[in-house]
């Protein structure tokens, strides 16, 4: 009882801390995750008789707590686009994700095998776990809340990248289970099954499921008489039954359910794009999601204090640097070329190609399906790389965004909330 009374405090104060804390640190160069990772560090080095979270030995219960987060954080992430969907408008982020992702994970693999030492299943499973971007702790350069308008290319770019990808990953995890020497069937039935099944029926029923939820979900919402239609009050449980909903019915036909939970937000958020159910529905999903990245920062800093990062070598953190330093930001600036996005901002959405729980995700869930040989390598690596990613995106986020904003004359994110607070502050004597 004294562990669990002692569990329940340290999340107590996390929580607390989580509400405050963005508005607090938006003035400095440091984001709230670097904070939680930093007190989960603290706890687990701390005498107080707390298990180990080895995310290997809980490699379960890692895949669930991580999943139901990336579904909820791509909820959230849909429902706060405001540019509506064309393959024109969204030309960027279909850009980083169909072209730069799918090369990110071919170079990143050939270097893992070639020069990281890695076996060539491995180093695939490892580039696909690091290649996509993460809709979770990327929230200081995405779009912000629904209707609040002036969505900028960077923003947008990173927001829809992050959105798109998490599930256009998942292909590549499957073919790296195909490496494996475990595999019954000739690698030409293989790779021909790997085709049809985890690249064109999940990826097309991830895509048409989605939007299919989107369109019902959108009737119920909206176009039912009002004598039947739902409860305002009950606006942030339908947000809650939107993300689960799509995600575990795509599941069942076998589909892509990241890709559906994305798909489902976006197009429900272009039904009756002005209605206050948007914002509502966003705040949940956001207080939702802040809820599960505070329990998965707190056990990644008390991995990291238990030995995650002991197996890493010096080839495996040069791995995790080449992508965030080399490949993501060359790989980028060359894929958005002949964009029309101005030169200041390509290089921003180059460069914050942030790594976090999807990794954690997708590693969790290839190592519990499969026996891939160097697991804590792997884990160690990923480690790393995320860590890297938490410091470095997160320090240099607020400067370089409103270094951005200044450039073309828009208020910064600190700005705006300090005259949305002036507004509120008059509203009553007016």
């Amino acid at each position: 009882m004294s562990l669990y009374n002692l569990i329940l405090v340290v999340l107590g104060v996390a929580i607390l801390a989580v509400a405050w804390l963005p508005s607090l640190l938006r003035k400095y160069p440091l984001s709230y995750p670097i904070v939680f990772v930093a007190l989960g560090a603290l706890v687990f080095w701390l005498p107080l008789g707390l298990p180990n979270p080895d995310p290997i030995e809980h490699s379960s219960f890692v895949t669930h707590l991580t999943e139901i987060c990336v579904t909820v954080a791509l909820t959230g992430t849909g429902l706060k686009i405001d540019r509506k969907f064309s393959l024109w408008r969204w030309r960027a982020p279909l850009q980083l994700v169909l072209v730069l992702m799918v090369i990110t994970i071919g170079i990143y693999a050939v270097v893992a095998w070639r020069l990281g030492g890695l076996l060539p299943a491995s180093a695939l499973l490892l580039a696909a776990t690091l290649a996509p971007t993460d809709p979770v702790l990327a929230g200081d350069v995405q779009v912000g809340k629904p209707g609040e308008g002036g969505e900028d290319n960077v923003r947008f770019a990173l927001t829809g990248e992050a959105g798109l990808n998490d599930g256009l990953a998942f292909p590549f995890v499957h073919l790296a289970a195909l490496l494996l020497p475990a595999a019954l069937l000739p690698f030409s039935e293989q790779l021909f099954h790997w085709a049809w099944m985890d690249v064109l029926y999940r990826t097309a029923v991830g895509v048409g499921g989605g939007w299919l939820a989107g369109k019902v979900l959108s009737f119920l919402i909206f176009d039912l008489p009002r004598r039947i239609r739902i409860n305002p009050e009950a606006y942030g449980f339908v947000a809650l039954a939107v993300t689960l909903t799509a995600y575990g019915l795509i599941e069942l036909l076998h589909g892509y359910g990241f890709l559906a939970v994305f798909i489902a937000a976006v197009t429900l958020r272009g039904h009756e794009r002005s209605h206050e159910y948007h914002t509502e529905m966003h705040e949940f999903t956001d207080q939702l999601e802040r809820l599960f990245i505070v329990v998965i920062l707190i056990l990644f800093g008390g991995a990291l204090v238990r030995g995650l990062l002991a197996p890493l070598t010096w080839s495996g953190a040069a791995l995790g640097l080449f992508l965030l330093l080399i490949l993501r930001p060359i790989g980028g600036i060359l894929t958005l070329g002949r964009s029309r996005v101005s030169w200041p901002e390509r290089l921003v959405i180059s460069f914050f190609g942030i790594r976090g729980i999807g990794s954690f995700f997708y590693l969790a869930y290839a190592l519990s399906k499969h026996d891939f040989p160097n697991a804590p390598e792997l884990w160690a690596i990923t480690g790393f790389t995320v860590l890297t990613s938490i410091i470095l995106h997160g320090a240099l986020a607020t400067p370089v965004m409103d270094w951005l904003d200044r450039r073309h004359g828009r208020p910064t994110a600190l700005e705006l909330e300090e005259q949305q607070l002036e507004e509120q502050e008059k509203r009553p004597a007016s």
